[in-house]
């Protein structure tokens, strides 16, 4: 299976090239319809950087962030019983997959035909505290330590998204994805999966430690003002079903608004 994603990402990747005629390091895209160069060398260079800078941030605040790993996962041990980790392949960067670790915050209770229910009757008071306080993602730390996710950059989402995106969407693989991100401030959940898209994509063509500084402190602001935790008039984000404007695995092609298959489990589709 991992094959198979890493060759259709590699599709969406060439097409990506092709249709932009740049080379995916040398032309970081349009922004208000201006094409926005970037340095590959100083890109590059940043990633290692940014690996030390997550690296000694994680390390720094384990003390605080263990202990309250431990309590919450006895919490939820209690309150939901088992498996207290919601463990779900996403996807990371080059299209590469990974076990996505997240505190439980569903039941899972099921109808008549064995099928689970829709998230907001399986989301438990306690669960919604979970999520509204973004403590469901504290278990992403250790993705983090794993250098499968950064603590900044766009967010993880479902594998079977991939075929979905337009190559310019499935630029946002380009780097590591993270806990929290540019689209996460702005907005959060409650924006249209395009606004969040194209912030996924001014991150990446704009990413620095500066910027990943002030993510992460106005993510804090966010999470304490409990902002954008959902799209209005639901519990969790929308599934993303392609873009009006073009979709399909790396062609390009215009007009498609295929869906992907429903994600159930634990995981608010993409959160």
């Amino acid at each position: 299976m991992g094959q198979a994603m890493g060759h259709v990402m590699g599709r969406v990747m060439r097409a990506g090239l092709l249709e932009s005629g740049h080379s995916a390091w040398g032309q970081c895209g349009l922004t208000d319809g201006i094409a926005r160069e970037c340095n590959p060398h100083s890109l590059l260079l940043s990633l290692p950087l940014k690996r030390l800078f997550d690296l000694f941030l994680v390390l720094l605040t384990l003390p605080i962030w263990l202990p309250g790993i431990a309590l919450l996962a006895v919490l939820v041990r209690l309150g939901l019983g088992r498996p207290v980790f919601f463990v779900q392949p996403r996807l990371g960067r080059g299209g590469q997959m990974f076990e996505l670790r997240k505190f439980r915050s569903m039941t899972d209770a099921r109808d008549a035909r064995g099928q689970l229910l829709p998230d907001a009757e399986r989301l438990t008071p306690f669960g919604r505290l979970l999520r509204s306080t973004s403590l469901d993602e504290l278990p992403s730390l250790i993705n983090v330590l794993r250098g499968e996710m950064s603590l900044v950059g766009p967010r993880p989402l479902l594998v079977e998204y991939l075929p979905l995106y337009t190559p310019r969407q499935a630029r946002r693989h380009e780097v590591l994805p993270g806990v929290t991100g540019w689209a996460q401030v702005n907005g959060r959940n409650a924006s249209s999966w395009e606004q969040r898209f194209e912030h996924d994509l001014w991150y990446v063509e704009h990413m620095s430690l500066a910027l990943d500084l002030r993510i992460l402190a106005l993510t804090v602001v966010k999470v304490i003002k409990r902002e954008g935790i959902a799209a209005e008039g639901h519990v969790t984000i929308q599934p993303f079903r392609g873009s009006p404007t073009g979709g399909g695995s790396g062609a390009g092609s215009r007009g498609s608004t295929r869906s992907a298959p429903a994600a159930r489990g634990d995981g608010g589709h993409a959160r």
